[in-house]
């Protein structure tokens, strides 16, 4: 559904009365319309209740992932900055404003986000195996990027280049049950098919979101998805094809190459790290070789953000197909799509 009642701008940071666990955080990505790198993921979440912001920034390439992690206390920022990063909300559900300072990645940029689509919205609202159930507003939309993208001092335009983002606002513990988590943004040159699938261990379906999102501003809700994916040994998503069926009936095969490699979202501190008071002015850096060394199954969190290729109809793509695969012996990949 679209909602042109959401708050685009972030909780003020003296904001009260929030419960514990509140949240708000943006996550952006930006690639090529044209190739499988460089792909960077860009994300910021306040925690009033606890006095934080933290963010990241990840860069991948051909070879490797790179990703620098920064954490403050919110009351000691201006509300539009933290650590080497900034935004600004140019015009709400329409033009932000982001920029990456020098830091540990070699990475910076000036970027100013443009929508391209309606935004679609909804509300997550899920029992968990504990007391605190999740309950979250919930935007995704997309975009396009002007500005410019600086890797080891070599400086590039970005004008034209694809961007989804994501906001989310509230309460999220997702935890014990999951078997297949599925945030799919596939980009075209008209429209952008994006959804949230959640399946348990038992292969039922605990959660289904999202539309196809088209440039002249139809938001066609997406009723059903089935899926036939490819994971190797390491929990890593190879390829696959998606089936997702609309509202209005119409029915997009989508077959994916999710070989490029990298994304992997524990760079970003998506193992249990977001919201953890670390004091002023942290920050902490590694890399990932993209060598089959580091997987889903090796590191501290499974999600995985990985710029891939589609193909719907005889016409290309380009995209994040974000995936999780649980790690428990009790569950095996089952395609839905026969």
């Amino acid at each position: 559904m679209t909602d042109d009642t959401f708050h685009d701008a972030l909780v003020a940071p003296d904001t009260s009365g929030l419960p514990d666990r509140f949240f708000d955080r943006f996550v952006f990505n930006l690639h090529p319309v044209d190739a499988s790198s460089p792909s960077v993921l860009i994300g910021l979440g306040v925690h009033p209740p606890k006095d934080v912001v933290d963010g990241f920034a990840v860069l991948v390439t051909g070879t490797e992932q790179r990703n620098v992690r920064f954490s403050t206390e919110l009351s000691a920022t201006d509300g539009a900055s933290a650590g080497p990063f900034s935004w600004q909300v140019v015009e709400p559900m329409k033009t932000w404003k982001l920029v990456l300072g020098a830091n540990p990645t070699g990475m910076e940029f000036d970027l100013l986000w443009h929508a391209r689509t309606p935004a679609w919205t909804g509300e997550v609202n899920v029992d968990n195996d504990g007391p605190t159930p999740t309950s979250f507003a919930h935007l995704v939309q997309s975009g396009y990027y002007s500005g410019t993208l600086s890797i080891d001092g070599r400086q590039r335009s970005v004008d034209g280049w694809y961007g989804q983002r994501d906001r989310s606002r509230g309460v999220r513990t997702l935890s014990g049950g999951q078997g297949l988590h599925v945030w799919y943004q596939a980009q075209f040159p008209d429209r952008s098919i994006g959804f949230l699938l959640v399946e348990t261990r038992q292969h039922d379906r605990l959660l289904l979101e999202g539309a196809v999102m088209h440039e002249n501003g139809l938001l066609d809700d997406i009723v059903d998805v089935r899926h036939d994916l490819r994971f190797d040994d390491g929990l890593d998503l190879k390829g696959g094809t998606v089936e997702v069926t609309t509202e209005s009936g119409e029915v997009y095969t989508v077959d994916t190459d999710a070989s490029a490699g990298g994304g992997y979202m524990a760079g970003a501190g998506y193992g249990g790290h977001h919201g953890r008071p670390k004091g002023r002015d942290h920050i902490e850096h590694d890399v990932y070789p993209l060598d089959g060394t580091v997987s889903p199954r090796t590191l501290d969190s499974a999600l995985t953000d990985r710029l891939a290729s589609f193909t719907w109809n005889g016409t290309e793509g380009r995209g994040i197909f974000e995936f999780a695969m649980t790690r428990s012996r009790s569950y095996t990949y089952r395609p839905s799509l026969r």
